[in-house]
C-alpha cells in the first residue's frame, strides 16, 4: 500500500474553496449516500425495473437478477437517477455526478487527494477561477470517458475526474514540489518517504490509469472509470499550459496600450534603454505586439528592465519580462537570474509561495553565480518561513 500524506511547499492560509468542496462531498455522503445505502430499494419504485434491466446486461456469469435485487439499495437507484449515463446523457447529471460516491473508501480516497493537491492550485488560480476550473475539468473528464463508452447505461459517479483536473494543473505548475508517501509493503518495507510530486503524478497517470484504460478498452475496469481520470488530467494540463502562454504573451494592465494607439517603432525600446529611460523603454516594449518582442532585447537588457520594474512598483510587468526572457532564451545566460527575480516577485508582491519555490529551485539547478545563488537560497529560506509544515530540503 502506498498512501500520500502531504505535499511541500504547503503555505499557510485557508484554501476556502478546497475545504468547502471537501465539506460538501462529505455532507452529501452523510446526509444522502450513507442513509440511502442502508435502505433496501422500494419494490414499487418504477426506476427499479429499468435499473435491473440495465444491470442484467452486464452481470457476470453465475450471478442472477434475483441476487442483484436482494442487494439493491435505495442509493443504487439514487445514483442510477443522478449519476451520468453516457447512453442517456442529462446536463444536470454532469454536475450532480461529481458529488456522489460509490462508498466510504471511494469518498475518502478522493478527498485525500483533493486535500493534498487542491490548496496550491487554489492559491495559484484564485478562488472563483479554481471553482470554475474544478467543475469544468470534472465535466471534461465525464465527456472524455463517454467518448469510449457511448453506449454505457451504467451511472458514472465521483469527484475523481474533477480532482484529476486539479492534478493536471499541479503537474504543470509545481514540478519542484515533493510529496510525502507512507509506503507499507509488509514485511519488507514500512516507512514514510519524500519523492518528487511529478513522479507521483506520473505514476498516477500512467500505471494507475493509462495502462488499465488500455487493457480494459476504456470501460470501467474493476468499477473504476480510468478514462474519466485521464480526461480530467489532460484537461487540467491543457488549461494550465494555455494560462501559462496567456500570462507570458499578454501585456500587463498598467502597460496595456489603447486600441487606437499605433504600435511604437521597434528601435524606440533600444533608444530609451541607451538613454537610461527605463520607464520609457517599458512603455515602448509593452506597446508592441507580443510576437514582435521575441529576442528584441538581449538577456541582460531584459533582466535590467525586469529588475527596474520589480523595484519600482510594477510586479506584474516585471514578472512578464522575466517570463519572456525564459521564453526567448530557454538556453543561455540570464536564466538563473530571471528565475530568481520571478521568484521574489511571486513571493513578495503576489504572495504565491509555491510558485516562487519553483523559480528558486530552478535557479539553483542552473549552477548560478554566487550572488544569484545567495539570492535564490535566501528566497527558499523565506518560503520555508511561510509554511504550514516545515520543508525538508
Amino acid at each position: 500500500m502506498i498512501l500520500p500524506l502531504s505535499d511541500a511547499p504547503n503555505p499557510k492560509g485557508a484554501p476556502i474553496v478546497t475545504w468547502s468542496l471537501i465539506a460538501l462531498n462529505v455532507l452529501i455522503f452523510v446526509l444522502i449516500s450513507w442513509p440511502l445505502s442502508q435502505q433496501p430499494a422500494d419494490p414499487n419504485d418504477p426506476l427499479l425495473r429499468e435499473y435491473l434491466t440495465t444491470v442484467r446486461e452486464v452481470l457476470p456469469s453465475g450471478v442472477s437478477v434475483r441476487d442483484v435485487l436482494r442487494n439493491t439499495s435505495a442509493y443504487d437507484l439514487y445514483t442510477f437517477q443522478h449519476g451520468f449515463r453516457p447512453a442517456q446523457p442529462e446536463l444536470r447529471d454532469l454536475f450532480t455526478s461529481l458529488f456522489l460516491h460509490g462508498g466510504l473508501a471511494h469518498l475518502l480516497g478522493n478527498m485525500l487527494f483533493l486535500w493534498i493537491y487542491g490548496d496550491n492550485v487554489e492559491y495559484r488560480l484564485g478562488r472563483l477561477r479554481y471553482l470554475f476550473y474544478y467543475l469544468l475539468t470534472g465535466v471534461a473528464a465525464t465527456l472524455f470517458y463517454s467518448l469510449f463508452a457511448p453506449n454505457s447505461k451504467l451511472p458514472l459517479v465521483g469527484a475523481s475526474g474533477a480532482i484529476s483536473g486539479v492534478l493536471g494543473f499541479y503537474f504543470i505548475w509545481f514540478p519542484k514540489n515533493t510529496v510525502r508517501l507512507f509506503v507499507f509493503l509488509f514485511p519488507f518495507f514500512m516507512n514514510v518517504i519524500q519523492v518528487s510530486a511529478r513522479f507521483v503524478l506520473g505514476i498516477y497517470l500512467v500505471l494507475d490509469n493509462l495502462l488499465p484504460f488500455v487493457l480494459t478498452h476504456g470501460s470501467q475496469g474493476g468499477g473504476v472509470a480510468h478514462g474519466a481520470h485521464i480526461g480530467g488530467f489532460i484537461a487540467g494540463l491543457l488549461i494550465a499550459l494555455l494560462r501559462n502562454r496567456r500570462e507570458t504573451m499578454a501585456a500587463p494592465k498598467e502597460y496595456r496600450p489603447s486600441r487606437k494607439a499605433p504600435p511604437a517603432p521597434l528601435d524606440e525600446v533600444a533608444d530609451a534603454l541607451e538613454r537610461g529611460d527605463m520607464a520609457g523603454a517599458a512603455s515602448a516594449y509593452f506597446a508592441l505586439p507580443p510576437e514582435q518582442t521575441r529576442r528584441l532585447l538581449t538577456p541582460a537588457e531584459m533582466l535590467a528592465l525586469g529588475d527596474w520594474l520589480a523595484a519600482n512598483g510594477h510586479p506584474d510587468a516585471a514578472l512578464t519580462m522575466y517570463r519572456r526572457l525564459l521564453r526567448d532564451y530557454p538556453r543561455g545566460p540570464g536564466l538563473a537570474e530571471a528565475h530568481t527575480g520571478a521568484g521574489w516577485v511571486q513571493l513578495e508582491a503576489k504572495g504565491q509561495v509555491a510558485a516562487a519555490y519553483q523559480h528558486f529551485m530552478e535557479a539553483l539547478d542552473l549552477d548560478p553565480a554566487p550572488e544569484t545563488f545567495t539570492r535564490a537560497r535566501a528566497g527558499l529560506d523565506a518560503v520555508a518561513r511561510r509554511q504550514r509544515f516545515a520543508i525538508r530540503r
